[in-house]
Order: C-alpha cells, then sequence, then structure tokens
C-alpha cells in the first residue's frame, strides 16, 4: 500500500480535517445544528415506505474507526445497533472485527467530497475530479478492507452526492459488493436515494441526525423526533456518533421505548428493495 493511503493515527486525521470534522471527531460542537436538522427526511417519505409491522428504529452510529474506547459502551446497550466504520482509521478493522464478534452490523462510513475544499473528509473519498478508474479502485479497496461490511453509507459528500452521474456510477461498485446504500442526506440536494432507487438497488435515507449538538437535553429532544417518525410511519432511521452524552441518553431513551412496543433493529432490516 502506498503512504497515501496508509492508516490515519487520531493526531494525523484530526490534523488532515477542518474544524467542521473535527467537531464531529472531538465532540466539540462545531458542527451546525442548522445544516443538521435543515432536511428532515420523514417529509418526503413516499406512501409505500410506510410500514404496517410494529414500530421500528435504527440507530447508525458514524464516524467509527479513530477512537476504541468510545465504541464500547455502544456494545453494551443490549439492542441491535449499526456501526458505520471509517476506511482506512488506525482502529477501523480492529473495531471492525469486534462489532461483528459482538453480533452487531457494519457499514461502510464512504467518505465523500464536501462543498467546502477547505474540509477533508479524510482517506479513501470520492471527490468529483477523479477518473472513473480511481473511483472504482478506491471504493473497491475500501470495501475489502471490512469483510463484515453490508451496507455503507456517505461521510460528508455534500458535493459529491449532487451528482447524479458520479453518485450512479459509485452505486453501481457498491452493488457488485452486494451493499445496500443509506443516504445521510448531508444536503437538501442529495440525489444518492434516488438514484439508488432507479438502480434498483436496496437503500434508506436518514430521518434525523441524533448529536449535531452534544447537550443531552438536545440529544433527547432529537431521540424523541425520532420516536415521533417511527410511531407515525412505522419506522425512523438516526444517525449518531461516538460520544459519551449520545450513549448516555440513548440509554435513557431505550429504557423509555422498553416497553412501547416500539422494536430497535438493524439498519438492514429498514432497507426500501
Amino acid at each position: 500500500m502506498s503512504e497515501h493511503w496508509k492508516d490515519l493515527s487520531r493526531r494525523d486525521f484530526i490534523v488532515k480535517t477542518s474544524l467542521l470534522t473535527a467537531g464531529t471527531l472531538t465532540g466539540t460542537n462545531l458542527f451546525s445544528k442548522t445544516s443538521a436538522l435543515a432536511f428532515p427526511a420523514d417529509q418526503n417519505r413516499k406512501p409505500e415506505q410506510i410500514s404496517d409491522k410494529n414500530p421500528q428504529i435504527s440507530i447508525i452510529i458514524d464516524d467509527v474507526g479513530y477512537n476504541y474506547s468510545r465504541v464500547l459502551p455502544f456494545l453494551e446497550l443490549g439492542v441491535p445497533i449499526t456501526f458505520s466504520i471509517l476506511p482506512r482509521i488506525t482502529y477501523s478493522r480492529k473495531l471492525a472485527e469486534l462489532i461483528h464478534s459482538e453480533g452487531h452490523e457494519v457499514m461502510l462510513h464512504q467518505p465523500m467530497e464536501p462543498h467546502s475544499s477547505s474540509i477533508d473528509p479524510g482517506p479513501g473519498a470520492l471527490y468529483l475530479s477523479q477518473s472513473s478508474n480511481e473511483r472504482y479502485s478506491i471504493i473497491k479497496e475500501n470495501m475489502a478492507s471490512f469483510p463484515f461490511a453490508v451496507g455503507a453509507n456517505n461521510h460528508m459528500g455534500s458535493l459529491f452526492t449532487e451528482s447524479r452521474e458520479k453518485v450512479d456510477e459509485a452505486l453501481k461498485v457498491f452493488m457488485e459488493g452486494e451493499f445496500f446504500f443509506v443516504d445521510s442526506i448531508t444536503t437538501s440536494n442529495s440525489v444518492a436515494y434516488n438514484t439508488a432507487k432507479k438502480l434498483h438497488m436496496p437503500s434508506a435515507f436518514r430521518d434525523i441526525f441524533i448529536d449535531p449538538d452534544r447537550d443531552e437535553k438536545f440529544i433527547a429532544e432529537q431521540l424523541s423526533k425520532l420516536k415521533s417518525i417511527a410511531l407515525r410511519y412505522g419506522k425512523a432511521i438516526g444517525i449518531g456518533h461516538p460520544r459519551p452524552e449520545t450513549v448516555s441518553v440513548l440509554k435513557k431513551f431505550l429504557k423509555e421505548i422498553k416497553d412501547s412496543g416500539i422494536v430497535t433493529v438493524h439498519i438492514s432490516q429498514l432497507i426500501y428493495t
């Protein structure tokens, strides 16, 4: 493997990212609540996507790979959780193996080009300027690094996911590996989910970002919204991050819904085919 693709240490990764990325990874409140909440996906849900089963919630924990200890408390919650792991980061492979061994679901958290050129999405990222062959090789290598992964979602990618041509191309590579795709919806103009549906690719989209703010009251409000979506539509998908505040509030939330009839499932159970 070339020097460019060597695993990054936590320090290197933070140095190479912007304040926005650092906010996500270190837990500082640098990620805009406005940008995270501006695109409520449930408003775009189609009638055929409404479930008549017991309400189901899927929790995806993004940005896994740079910190080992912060992931462990999520494994102890006693419910199915899907972990989306960044490629080519120090603990990515080790955590993928652990998560899989604990019976949880692993996804590839595929970095994609954001709107701001000052933001580095990290190693193994897809850019519009790359050739088709480059993008193909990058995705294939990322997929191969996690033999337990069953799907992918985008890390950043506000610019990339607005390009129907590039998204179509990338999704076809994921389909070769029989991956499903979850659109994180980091931009209101994302075409990723709709493109996946046109390809007849198993796919879904996030409803709520759980923790763009580390305040526990705010996280609780986000989980309450997730619950409301699940009760209204029969299913809901929330994306959070490996932070102490998130796992603390999530633990309380899971106790709250334990006898409500709401079921917590892996994201593969909520994929639209």
